[in-house]
C-alpha cells in the first residue's frame, strides 16, 4: 500500500509538472510533449501495463489490467497524453481503496491462539522432565503446576485445585479438579499442583482438536469473486470486440484509400476505448463498501473485509454465544437474603471468611461489601474442597459454601433456584442466609435481540458451555429462539452444521462470541463477529466483524449500514452503466469527443465517489 500511494502521488505530481511545463514551453515539439507524459504515466501505471503484458503470455489476455492499457495507450495514440495518465491515477486510486479493504481482512488464527501448550512436566522414573506433549504417551503420569497449562487430557490421581476453563467453555467460573476428575487440555491451573495420568495422547487432546477445527474450518469458508473481474471477464472482450469493428469495418464500407475516413473511424474507436474504462466501477464499488466500513468504524465496530459488509445484509440466523456476548461475564453479587442479622453483616462476615481466596466468588463477595478488611479480625481460615470456608473471627465462627457445606454440618438451608451462584452462610452454627451471585445479562442484550428480529432475522439461537439451568434462564429472559447447553467446541461446530442447514441458499449465519472456545464456530459461521473489547485475541482474530464496544445491540446497527451500503453500491453501478452505455453509443456516432470521454470516466468516477461517501455518515439508526 505505501508502494501503490507512492505511485499514485509521484504520478500526479509528474502529471501536474508535465502539464504545467508543456503549457510554459510552447515551443516545445510533439516529441517532447509525449516524453514527459510518458514519465508521469510510467510513475503512475506502470505496474498496471506490465501486469497487462505479463497476464497476456500467461492467457489472461482480456482482463481489466488489459482494459486499462489499451484506453491508455489508445488515448496516448491519439494525443490526449493528460487523460491517459489521468485515467490511470484515477484507477490506481480505486484499487488502493480496494486494497485497503482487503488487507484489514483476518490474518492466520493459529498463530495468536494461546492455547496450545509448550511443554508437559511428565514424571518419568522418579525424576520430572519437561518435554515435548506430542511425546507423551498414555498413562504416564504429568505434573502441573499452579498457572500453567494442561498440556493434555487426563484424571487426576493427586492433587486439590481450580481450573480456568475458559479458553474451553467460556464459562468464567473457574472448576474444581481434585483426585478422579477429569482435565482437559487448554485450561489454565489457578492454584494448586495437580499429577495427573494421561488419556489421551497429544493429538486426539482437546487442544489439538480445538486448533484442527480452527484451521479446517477457516478453509470451508466461500469468498465471493470480485465484482469487477466477473464483470470484466464478459465487458472487456465486448468492449474491445466492439472498438476493433468500429476502427475496421465502416471504412471498409467508406473507401479503406480515402485516408482521412480512415483515420477518423479509429479516432472513434480509440475514443469509444477511452469511454469503455470501467474507471467509475473500479473506484466506486469497493469505495462503496469501503464507505460502510468507515461508517461501521464509527460506531466502535470492525468489518475485516468488504465482502462481509455485503454479506451481513442477507443474514437469516444468528447464533450468540452467552458468556461474555450476552452477559457481562464478571460474577457479582445480585441478591442478599439474610436470617437473623442485616443484609450489610451478612455480607461482612462473607468478605471476611473469604478474604484469603482470589477465586472469583471471593473477590465478587469483597467488592460488594466495598469496606477496607481489618487482617486483625481474622484468626483462621480453612478452605474446605469443593464445599466452601470454615473461618473462625474474633467474634465469630463462620461457614461460606454450597449446599454440601451445610449439609455436612448437619445445618437446614432452603432450596434455591436461580442462575447465579448459590452462597449459603451459617454464622456460630445456625443458618444466617445466602448471598447469590451470578453473571448479569448486559444491558443492550434485550435490545440488541429484539433490533435483529426488526431486521428480518428469522432465527436467534444461543451456544454456550455453561450448565442447562443458567443457559434456560438466560435464553427466556431474552426470549430466543432456541438454547444448545453444556457444549464443548467440537460440540458447539456439531450444533452451527445443523444450523447452517436450516438457511436458504443465499441466507447467511452470524455467530457472536468473545472466547478462545468460539473461535472453531467463528471460523465456521458465513460470518464470525467477536466482541473485542473484552474478547481473546484468537476470538478477535478468527472473526470477521469485531464489536470493539462490547455491544451486541451493534450487530443490528452493522447491519442496517451494510444494506445502505448495499443501497448505494446498486446505485453507483447503475448510474456508471446507464452514463457509459449512452457515451459510448455517443462516441460510436462520433458525436461525443474526448471531453466527453473524460466526463464518463472521471465525472462518473467523481459522482460515484461523492454518493458512497454518505454512507460514512450513516449511524444505522
Amino acid at each position: 500500500m505505501r508502494k501503490q500511494w507512492a505511485r499514485i502521488v509521484f504520478g500526479v505530481v509528474l502529471t501536474a509538472f508535465a502539464i504545467g511545463i508543456t503549457s510554459i514551453d510552447t515551443g516545445m515539439n510533439e516529441w517532447g510533449r509525449l516524453g514527459v507524459f510518458l514519465i508521469a504515466y510510467f510513475a503512475a501505471g506502470g505496474d498496471v501495463l506490465l501486469e497487462a503484458i505479463s497476464n497476456v503470455f500467461r492467457g489472461k489476455l482480456l482482463d481489466e489490467n488489459f482494459l486499462m492499457a489499451i484506453a491508455t495507450v489508445g488515448a496516448f495514440v491519439v494525443g490526449e497524453y493528460t487523460e491517459g495518465v489521468a485515467v490511470m491515477v484515477f484507477y490506481q486510486v480505486g484499487e488502493l481503496f480496494e486494497h485497503y479493504a482487503v488487507e484489514r481482512s483476518r490474518r492466520s488464527i493459529t498463530e495468536l491462539m494461546d492455547i496450545r501448550p509448550d511443554y508437559a512436566n511428565v514424571l518419568r522414573d522418579g525424576e520430572e522432565q519437561k518435554v515435548d506433549p506430542g511425546t507423551v504417551e498414555i498413562g504416564e503420569q504429568i505434573l502441573i503446576k499452579p498457572g500453567e497449562k494442561v498440556p493434555l487430557d487426563g484424571k487426576v490421581i493427586q492433587g486439590c485445585s481450580f481450573l480456568d476453563t475458559r479458553a474451553l467453555t467460556g464459562e468464567s467460573l473457574p472448576r474444581e479438579a481434585a483426585p478422579e476428575s477429569l482435565v482437559l487440555s487448554g485450561c489454565v491451573n489457578t492454584n494448586g499442583t495437580l499429577i495427573v495420568e494421561v488419556t489421551k495422547t497429544f493429538g486426539e487432546s482437546t487442544v489439538s482438536k480445538i486448533l484442527d477445527l480452527v484451521e479446517n474450518a477457516s478453509s470451508k469458508k466461500a469468498h465471493a469473486e470480485n465484482f469487477i473481474t466477473k464483470f470484466a471477464r464478459v465487458y472487456t472482450p465486448a468492449v474491445v470486440g466492439a472498438a476493433l469493428l468500429l476502427a475496421v469495418v465502416p471504412p471498409l464500407f467508406l473507401g479503406i484509400s480515402q485516408g482521412e475516413v480512415w483515420m477518423e473511424w479509429v479516432y472513434r474507436a480509440l475514443t469509444f476505448l477511452v469511454i469503455s474504462c470501467p474507471c467509475a466501477l473500479v473506484i466506486s464499488v469497493p469505495l462503496g463498501f469501503f464507505g460502510g466500513i468507515g461508517g461501521a468504524s464509527r460506531q466502535g465496530v470492525l468489518v475485516k473485509g468488504s465482502n462481509y459488509l455485503e454479506a451481513l445484509a442477507k443474514t437469516e440466523i444468528v447464533v450468540f454465544d452467552k458468556t461474555g456476548t450476552l452477559t457481562k461475564g464478571t460474577f457479582s453479587v445480585t441478591e442478599v437474603h439474610p436470617e437473623g442479622m442485616t443484609e450489610e453483616a451478612l455480607l461482612e462476615l462473607a468478605a471476611y471468611a473469604e478474604s484469603y481466596s482470589s477465586h472469583p466468588i471471593s473477590r465478587s463477595l469483597q467488592k460488594a461489601y466495598g469496606k477496607q478488611l481489618d487482617p486483625a479480625k481474622i484468626r483462621h481460615v480453612e478452605e474446605i474442597p469443593g464445599h466452601g470456608v470454615r473461618a473462625q473471627l474474633s467474634h465469630h465462627f463462620v461457614l461460606a459454601g454450597n449446599d454440601k457445606l451445610m449439609a455436612q454440618e448437619k445445618l437446614f438451608c432452603p432450596a434455591v433456584e436461580t442462575m447465579g451462584t448459590v452462597v449459603y452462610m451459617a454464622v456460630d452454627g445456625k443458618y444466617a442466609g445466602y448471598i447469590i451471585i451470578s453473571d448479569e445479562i448486559k444491558d443492550d442484550a434485550p435490545k440488541a435481540v429484539e433490533d435483529l428480529r426488526k431486521s428480518g432475522v428469522k432465527n436467534l439461537t444461543m451456544l454456550t458451555g455453561d450448565g442447562e439451568y443458567v443457559a434456560n434462564m438466560v435464553a427466556k429472559k431474552l426470549h430466543m429462539d432456541r438454547v444448545y447447553a453444556e457444549l464443548l467446541p467440537a460440540e458447539k461446530v456439531e450444533r452451527m452444521e445443523e444450523l447452517l442447514t436450516q438457511k436458504s441458499p443465499k441466507g447467511k449465519l452470524v455467530f457472536v462470541g468473545d472466547g478462545i472456545n468460539d473461535a472453531p464456530v467463528l471460523a465456521r459461521a458465513d460470518i464470525g463477529v467477536a466482541m473485542g473489547g473484552l474478547g481473546s485475541d484468537a476470538a478477535i482474530e478468527a472473526a470477521d466483524i469485531v464489536i470493539m464496544t462490547d455491544e451486541p445491540s451493534k450487530l443490528a446497527a452493522v447491519m442496517r449500514i451494510s444494506k445502505k451500503t448495499l443501497n448505494i453500491v446498486r446505485q453507483n453501478i447503475v448510474f456508471a452503466f446507464v452514463v457509459k452505455i449512452a457515451t459510448l453509443a455517443l462516441g460510436a456516432a462520433g458525436v461525443a469527443n474526448l471531453w466527453w470521454a473524460v466526463f464518463a470516466d472521471v465525472g462518473v468516477a467523481v459522482l460515484a465517489i461523492l454518493n458512497a461517501i454518505r454512507v460514512l455518515r450513516y449511524k444505522g439508526d
